[in-house]
């Protein structure tokens, strides 16, 4: 099969390029499981945006770079805060349903680290609001076609730059679709931890793809874990999201004692990497849970605010206007990755990424709450863009130190490429629960330096032709390679 563009992924990224490239030739959208099935359809809270009275892309930029540490990219800031507005108002002309105040202007919540309410959110399933606009649109270009369940195992590089993809397709059959550029938009890699709010899709399929392909990746080690994951023995890691503490819910401890202020002057609105080391610590200092309170606000207004959440926690016989509810730390987003320009261009002609999957700078060592549908939104609508013009030189950033790129010969690199197998393949349980273990929400030398156990998984659980272990031995430790 040729094509002109292909885009692996069906995100707000890799949507939001599909309709910037419809014009300009014939776009083929591959997405691993159904369309819906992605990150964006999980995100909860919303999407950040500098439209209010209050606010300003001065201020936004404040708030990010504040919240990464330090070590946001600039640039790449001045980019997500300036442009973020005008594409936040197309998906509103597109007939997103965000949700309205009393004047009927769009309704802005507070989450952690924000200065202002900016976040615009359609109750709390904002993510899938965007999704289904933007597919709707997508629908509507005779020039891009989606193909589901089609799972990318292979980058194809020709003469130093990407030519398209191999693929496997619903049937189970293989093969290869050319193409003159190439967008990675596969989002995270929360599931190579054992304790994750991510869909089964994000196994960092896009970053081990590229890297495979002699790309660039950068900053692996900023793994953001979210601080409140339902904590609910038999439930899954449900996200309950920041917004919820955004309208004033707490965190209490065993004994119903809020603790947060004890920890950071922010609060329950303190930056999330901070929140979740908290979480833990006051879990050991106390010997008990932490939980999420709601009961003092009025119950009507939770219900209405967050339908979705409410009723995750009525199917395991919680009302979360009423009870404490268990929350915990897990993994939500990777802000490293595939390292790229402000253009979405990679060290690999030909080869471009967007969204969680790539590498930008703008969230630093740790993300602004709401900012990743937004960088999704923005570098999604740029990557378009840039791979319409003619070839572009990628520049590498003047801060970036190489580190030793792990060796074609090391055992998980010659089972992914087809040659030579380890002896012992790793399983998937045991890569989770090694990084979760080793290189989650505090990392130390002597945890990253562990020898790796002997598999006890059956040998059906081993991830033979999986990229698993490819993301797991680039994020355990410090990488830009």
């Amino acid at each position: 099969m040729e094509r002109d563009f292909v885009i692996v992924g069906g995100g707000i990224a890799g949507l939001r390029a599909a309709i910037a490239l419809a014009p300009a030739g014939r776009v083929v959208v591959l997405t691993k499981a159904d369309s819906g099935e992605s990150n964006t359809g999980y995100a909860q809270g919303g999407i950040a945006a500098a439209v209010g009275d209050d606010d300003s892309p001065d201020l936004h930029a404040q708030d990010t770079l504040r919240a990464g540490d330090g070590l946001c990219d600039e640039r790449a800031v001045r980019v997500l805060v300036e442009q973020g507005p005008v594409y936040v108002r197309e998906l509103l002309d597109w007939g997103a349903r965000f949700d309205r105040d009393a004047a009927g202007k769009p309704a802005l919540g507070r989450e952690a680290a924000h200065s202002v309410r900016r976040v615009l959110h359609a109750a709390d399933a904002t993510g899938r609001e965007i999704g289904r606009v933007l597919w709707d649109r997508v629908a509507s270009l005779s020039s891009v076609e989606a193909i589901n369940h089609a799972l990318v195992t292979r980058l194809i590089v020709e003469n130093g730059r990407v030519a398209g993809v191999e693929v496997f397709d619903r049937a189970g059959g293989s093969q290869e679709i050319r193409a003159t550029a190439t967008l990675l938009a596969t989002g995270g890699a929360g599931r190579v931890f054992s304790e994750t709010t991510n869909p089964s899709v994000a196994t960092g399929d896009g970053i081990s793809l590229a890297y495979l392909a002699g790309a660039r990746v950068a900053d692996l080690e900023f793994i953001q874990f979210h601080p409140t994951a339902l904590k609910q023995k038999g439930a899954p890691r449900f996200l309950i999201s920041e917004a919820l503490r955004g309208e004033g819910a707490r965190l209490i401890n065993e004994r119903g004692v809020a603790f947060m202020t004890g920890y950071h002057s922010g609060g329950d609105l303190a930056p999330r990497d901070v929140v979740a080391r908290s979480i833990v610590r006051e879990q050991e200092r106390t010997g008990g849970g932490v939980y999420l309170t709601l009961a003092h606000l009025d119950p009507t207004f939770v219900h209405k605010r967050f339908p979705t959440i409410a009723a995750m926690c009525g199917s395991i016989g919680l009302d979360l206007a009423h009870d404490r509810i268990p929350v915990g730390p897990a993994a939500h987003y990777v802000m490293g990755g595939i390292e790229t320009d402000e253009w979405a261009r990679t060290s690999v002609p030909g080869l471009f990424a967007a969204g969680e999957v790539a590498c930008t700078g703008v969230h630093g060592a740790n993300r602004l709450a709401s900012n990743s549908l937004l960088e999704g939104l923005v570098f999604g609508a740029r990557a378009g863009r840039a791979m319409q013009d003619a070839p572009g030189t990628f520049v590498e950033k003047s801060d970036r130190v190489d580190a030793v790129r792990l060796p074609e010969s090391a055992g998980v690199l010659q089972e992914i490429g087809g040659t030579a197998r380890s002896a012992e393949p790793l399983a998937f349980d045991d890569v989770r629960d090694l990084l979760w273990r080793s290189a989650g929400l505090f990392e130390t030398k002597q945890g990253l330096r562990q020898p790796r156990p002997a598999s006890n998984q059956p040998a059906s659980r081993r991830s033979k032709a999986s990229t698993l272990p490819v993301i797991s031995m680039l994020m355990a430790g410090d990488c830009c390679i």
